[in-house]
């Protein structure tokens, strides 16, 4: 049993989570800007490093973040602020609670040594040279969002060269479940072909992008297995390996629902720079943690 704090922990992902590790006996604290009972904001930095002294973690999830790639070309700077700073801010936070412990309790940073997992993503590797994409594979992103997952992860590999704390840094491929805001591409659809009459009609943006599509339950279950991993500072993709092209997802939601509907391109609903492809090559995580991936669709 570990004491596990979850950043973001009120999220899509974070209460799914949250309620693994309850299931599997962990206590768990979470640190939200939406919590309503004690909200904090990560790009807080005083708010952090109290938040982390108070809860004394030997396990965090860094799941908090600014996630929508295309509102991220309309706000990139508070895109940056939140992924960037709020990261090092996290981090810092850590590290101050471990040169505390050095000096009270203890007398050996190895003795207290938080295990942490920072969500990335695989928008960092921009359009691909090949697929499926490995952890190989050229950095290039194409997005503010992208680009500050690229600083992220800078910023958390330095950290933990500087302080000597292992980091898990997770490229995690697109990921889907109930509970999912709507503003993301599954749940829009859901939610349209549920809603539309017979004859009725779904808006889309494009529906050539082919995307690896996993269940949050999933991933969830592949990001407690990867903090447990003795391997310190390395990077993973966390990804199905399946490909799915949002047209026959779509289509396929569209027949399972029995209504004839009509499907109108929205130019709206296009990012002003789309990946056409992002799928996982998830042999690196296969070959550290013992599970698979369910199928979806």
């Amino acid at each position: 049993m570990s004491k596990c704090l979850i950043t973001g922990g009120n999220g899509f992902v974070g209460q799914y989570l949250k309620n693994k590790l309850l299931q599997e006996g962990h206590i768990v604290e979470t640190m939200d800007l939406n919590n309503p009972d004690n909200p904090v904001d990560i790009t807080d930095r005083k708010q952090v490093f109290s938040e982390v002294a108070r809860i004394r973690p030997e396990r965090v999830f860094h799941l908090a973040g600014f996630s929508s790639v295309a509102m991220s070309f309309e706000k990139p700077e508070l895109c940056r602020k939140i992924n960037v700073d709020g990261t090092i801010n996290l981090l810092d936070g850590i590290t101050n609670l471990v040169d505390k412990e050095k000096t009270s309790e203890i007398n050996d940073a190895s003795d207290y040594l938080p295990r942490i997992l920072i969500i990335s993503s695989a928008d960092v590797y921009g359009k691909p040279e090949y697929s499926p994409i490995d952890e190989k594979h050229p950095i290039g992103p194409v997005s503010p969002y992208g680009n500050s997952r690229v600083e992220q992860e800078k910023a958390a590999l330095e950290w933990s060269q500087k302080n000597n704390l292992p980091v898990v840094i997770c490229r995690s491929f697109a990921h889907t479940g109930p509970g999912q805001p709507e503003n993301f591409v599954i749940p829009s659809f859901r939610k349209q072909v549920e809603e539309a009459k017979d004859g009725g009609i779904i808006k889309v943006g494009n529906l050539e992008v082919i995307r690896d599509f996993s269940d949050v339950r999933d991933v969830v279950k592949a990001y407690i297995g990867l903090i447990e991993k003795n391997v310190p500072n390395f990077i993973v993709n966390v990804g199905s390996g399946n490909a799915f092209k949002l047209k026959d997802v779509l289509h396929s939601m569209i027949k399972k629902s029995g209504k004839k509907l009509d499907v109108e391109v929205d130019p709206a609903r296009y990012r002003p720079v789309d990946i056409m492809e992002l799928v996982c090559d998830n042999k690196k995580l296969y070959s550290l943690i013992d599970f698979r991936f369910r199928k979806l669709f």
